[in-house]
């Protein structure tokens, strides 16, 4: 059963087959296939994208998570 806002009309819901602005916590672990404690740890040790609050959730915009994904690259392909 759907739920109604107070006015009387449905909440609008983001179509799942568009690419969000920004990720939760979670969101980003799932879309990039890490689990919440490698994600902290590696947020401990400053490898992890930059993080924005919007109330209290904390977001993490899809250009950072995009940045962190080239980081990540050329931290492998660098010569030892």
């Amino acid at each position: 059963m759907a739920r109604f806002e107070a006015n009387g009309s449905k909440p609008i819901r983001p179509n799942k087959s568009i690419d969000p602005d920004a990720y939760s916590i979670d969101e980003f672990c799932a879309r990039h296939r890490i689990s919440r404690p490698l994600f902290y740890k590696m947020k401990q040790q400053g490898l992890m994208p930059v993080t924005f609050n919007v109330g209290t959730r904390v977001l993490i915009s899809r250009e950072a998570a995009a940045v962190w994904r080239r980081a990540r690259e050329h931290a492998v392909q660098a010569p030892s």
